[in-house]
């Protein structure tokens, strides 16, 4: 999208500066208008009737437009084409809180309510309103590159499809106009002889709509859309759009002001952005000039960068140094903390270890002590083999089978299990193995 930031009237004015071709699609006949824009003027270099494109050769009347472009020496112009009213579906969307790189997203998300197509491609675009609003435009994609063929058959470049909401809202802010006020209601007729209405209030930011009807009456109608008084007085479009200081006869902007609206939006797009509905794929610059805006932030956005790596690469440095200065002054307390630690650390495990000796032997005991009390008579042991982790008994009794309970019943003592075991006349002698529970 094309900035659109906060400027003054005046600062806009100074930076005012391009030149655009508007192509207003009429029923039956194409209307142009070439403009020059400069901060201190606005000059309009040409205006044309091509009459009845739709019946003629689109060669014939194409080489018209080409000899009437380089006749205002716009040839390397392109057009910013007005489609009719009837095919675009225009919308007004409130969306506030929303980040302006999310607005599209945003838009994205809802497209398939504002339109009444169904599943039939579309293609869209948007400006915005301010106060978080934004104005779509939406049109079957059928018709724009039936448009598209149309224009490409005459040899007519096209950089931009819109509509005329779009082109006025934003030509009447190319100077800074229409920021602020408390609304209002332009009327002119449009090339067909209808009513074009346009308006803005504090309720609601944008009315477009054409009326086959009286001019009174029309202004009634905007006025209560608008939420306006009734007693306010129409003004024309003419009046709200930045006056031309050339201007030929036959642009006659009290008659049909939307060309002469279309070229000033194709003529500064960055301060009269005004959607465009045409994709990007099928989009033409002729003009040379285009590419200047460019060209300049590419060299400033080099020499930004340019300045900045120098600058960080000798900050780097600097406090790279700074850094290797702290290093050294710390070096020793480090080395000296090192050895501090390996050596704690060897003293915890000495530690560690003798009192583990310590423990074992009063575990020790209490494991053979408990033996004693589980080996009751007339059972007996002749052997014990007490190792850390588990303890090996050879003796004899009466059942060797119920002893595994007594031994796995105890606190000390976990899985056992018997090794071997042999009937004697006295009993049976056993080998069992038991482990150790853990800490016991």
């Amino acid at each position: 999208m094309p900035l659109d930031f906060p400027t003054s009237k005046d600062f806009r004015k100074l930076l005012a500066f391009g030149s655009g071709v508007g192509l207003e699609i009429g029923a039956t006949d194409l209307e142009v208008a070439v403009t020059r824009v400069r901060p201190n003027k606005i000059q309009v270099l040409g205006r044309l009737t091509i009459e009845d494109y739709a019946t003629r050769p689109a060669a014939e009347w194409g080489a018209e437009y080409g000899r009437f472009l380089k006749a205002s020496g716009a040839e390397r112009l392109s057009a910013t084409v007005l489609l009719p009213r009837r095919e675009v579906i225009v919308r007004q969307i409130a969306l506030p809180g929303v980040a302006a790189k999310d607005i599209e997203g945003a838009i994205r998300f809802q497209l398939d309510t504002l339109h009444p197509y169904g599943e039939d491609e579309v293609v869209w675009g948007w400006s915005p309103l301010g106060s978080g609003g934004v104005l779509v435009g939406i049109v079957l994609r059928s018709t724009m590159e039936r448009y598209v063929a149309l224009f490409a058959e005459a040899g007519i470049a096209a950089r931009s499809f819109t509509f005329s909401a779009a082109v006025v809202h934003a030509s009447i802010r190319l100077n800074g106009a229409g920021q602020a006020g408390e609304g209002f209601v332009a009327l002119s007729r449009s090339a067909g002889g209808a009513v074009e209405v346009y308006g803005e209030s504090p309720s609601r930011p944008l009315f477009s709509a054409e009326f086959d009807l009286a001019p009174q009456r029309a202004t009634m109608l905007a006025l209560s859309e608008l939420r306006l008084a009734a007693d306010t007085a129409p003004k024309t479009l003419e009046e709200m759009l930045p006056r031309p200081a050339v201007n030929p006869v036959e642009n006659d902007l009290s008659r049909n002001a939307l060309p002469y609206a279309t070229a000033l939006s194709g003529a500064c797009p960055r301060f009269a952005p005004a959607a465009n509905l045409l994709p990007p794929e099928y989009r033409r610059f002729n003009s040379r000039a285009v590419f200047v805006p460019t060209m300049v932030l590419a060299a400033l956005l080099l020499l930004v960068a340019g300045s900045m790596a120098a600058y960080a690469s000798w900050s780097e440095k600097q406090y790279l140094k700074q850094i290797n200065a702290g290093i050294a002054k710390l070096e020793p307390l480090h080395k000296r903390a090192d050895w501090l630690d390996k050596e704690t650390e060897r003293t915890r495990a000495r530690a560690l270890l003798l009192d583990q000796f310590r423990k074992q032997t009063r575990t020790d005991l209490d494991a053979l002590n408990e033996l004693t009390h589980l080996l009751e008579p007339p059972a007996w042991s002749n052997s014990i083999d007490l190792a850390r982790d588990s303890v090996r008994i050879l003796g004899e009794a009466p059942q060797t089978a119920p002893l595994l309970k007594i031994l796995d019943a105890s606190p000390f003592f976990e899985k056992t299990d018997i090794q071997s075991s042999a009937a004697r006349a006295s009993g049976e002698s056993f080998q069992i193995r038991t482990n150790r529970r853990r800490g016991k």
